[in-house]
């Protein structure tokens, strides 16, 4: 696993942490991105442990650095989600900021179509495939599937999805055990920016816990992830 820090990006292994401490010890690492003088793109993705890992950012930036969002946090009835990452982190750190403004799902193929031909969202794609460093958390897709039990998608979605062998996700880009991106029915109405695999540039993983063991194991295998923020017993699991 590689994971990386300011400039040249040297290796870094899982971060061996105190449980719970994910979002602190993600903060830091974003803090010294944020200490970088020369401006970067710094993108992200939305969930439970970004927004926390924003709750606790403190410093200010030292540069004119740009953050965009990798997925939207607006559900099919139009409601957002309490998760979102971008506008806190504008809002925190008073930065140019491009958020993914287009549902998650969308009803048929044709309507997520026009979406992704409005020229904000490509202008948005651009510079999420520019990001210098990208920070996501890792869905799992079981019964506690955050896709699911945030209303993003249906029961029988879900249960397509597992169908398929999808064992997680990464800013809605569903992939099987070997980290692998899976194409169904349900994955061609998801709107975001699908991060490659084998990512040059630093793609930290942020997520622990028991349940997300199979997501984060398929991420990495998969490089879909180059670097990855965890608890103590999540990293010696994975370790095992």
């Amino acid at each position: 696993m590689r994971s990386s820090s300011p400039g040249s990006y040297p290796p870094c292994p899982p971060a061996s942490i105190p449980p719970a401490a994910p979002p602190p010890a993600a903060a830091q690492l974003l803090e010294r991105y944020l200490a970088q003088p020369e401006p970067l793109i710094i993108a992200f993705g939305t969930g439970r442990s970004l927004s926390a890992m924003a709750a606790e950012v403190i410093r200010t930036p030292l540069a004119a650095h740009r953050i965009v969002s990798l997925i939207s946090n607006i559900a099919p009835d139009g409601s957002a989600s309490f998760y979102d990452v971008i506008l806190r982190m504008a809002d925190k750190l008073q930065l140019p900021h491009y958020p993914m403004l287009v549902p998650v799902i969308t009803d048929t193929i044709a309507e997520r179509a026009l979406f992704n031909a409005l020229r904000p969202v490509q202008a948005v794609m651009e510079l999420a495939a520019r990001a210098d460093v990208t920070f996501v958390g890792i869905g799992q897709l079981n019964d506690e599937a955050p896709l699911f039990k945030d209303g993003f998608i249906t029961r029988a979605q879900h249960a397509e999805l597992q169908a398929a062998g999808a064992v997680g996700e990464i800013v809605g880009g569903i992939f099987d055990a070997e980290g692998r991106y899976i194409d169904t029915e349900t994955t061609r109405l998801i709107g975001s920016f699908r991060i490659p695999a084998e990512r040059e540039q630093p793609v930290i993983g942020i997520a622990a816990g028991l349940s997300k063991q199979a997501a984060i194991r398929a991420a990495l295998r998969g490089r879909l992830i180059n670097g990855l923020v965890t608890d103590e017993s999540t990293a010696r699991a994975l370790l095992a």
